[in-house]
């Protein structure tokens, strides 16, 4: 009997935004990447526990909010982000020094597809190699399932490159932590999470951090 081979998909984990649909705030710098809004506020519920992929010391809470960032790397094989999420610059690059936010070891341990109109060489950082590609969601979807070895792709945001990919219909199942905190300006992922129930069930589920996770996947 032949074995079956699992479809590879397209999935977004561990985005957060507030309850008015707000990812990041504007005029992101350097110092600030979520501009003004405070990623520790957006991701508290995430860092506090056991398993987040930013934990450098032991410790951390177990339960739901766990068990959801253990998942986040479960099956992967690449990622795909926006260039904002690699680093603040826009425009051509000054030149090839600058790294990224992610430091030596980066999280990701994949192939990473980083989304620009100006590429540039290939950076191995770790077992992380950056691959920097003008190309639309459809084609970056391509060729990262190409370099995945049969894993999953993770969409690793920002919110401005998760809209377009949910635009393109290209998005298979998808996990956005909800706080209940709302800004009123930023960048918006949705006005009501309820306009994808076209696309997706969804189902809430809330946790005692205070955020909501919504859970979606295909009709």
């Amino acid at each position: 009997m032949a074995r079956r081979v699992r479809a590879q998909r397209v999935r977004v984990h561990c985005i957060t935004v507030t309850a008015d649909g707000i990812g990041a705030g504007d005029d992101p710098s350097f110092d600030r990447p979520f501009g003004d809004v405070d990623p520790g506020d957006l991701f508290a519920w995430a860092g506090a526990t056991a398993s987040w992929v930013n934990r450098t010391e032991p410790g951390g809470h177990r339960g739901l909010d766990d068990w959801i960032t253990r998942d986040f790397t479960r099956g992967i094989g690449a990622e795909i982000m926006g260039r904002g999420k690699f680093g603040p610059q826009t425009g051509p690059w000054p030149d090839h020094e600058w790294q990224g936010w992610w430091g030596d070891e980066p999280p990701f341990h994949t192939p990473v597809f980083v989304l620009t109109h100006h590429p540039r060489p290939a950076l191995t950082l770790g077992d992380t190699t950056f691959h920097f590609v003008d190309a639309s969601p459809e084609q970056a979807v391509e060729q990262a399932k190409a370099a995945a070895g049969g894993g999953d792709v993770r969409i690793g945001g920002g919110v401005t490159t998760l809209r377009s990919f949910l635009d393109a219909d290209l998005i298979d199942d998808m996990h956005i932590a909800v706080t209940p905190d709302e800004l009123g300006t930023g960048k918006r992922l949705w006005e009501s999470p309820d306009e994808l129930t076209d696309r997706f069930h969804l189902e809430r589920v809330p946790s005692g951090s205070g955020v909501v996770h919504h859970f979606f996947w295909r009709r």
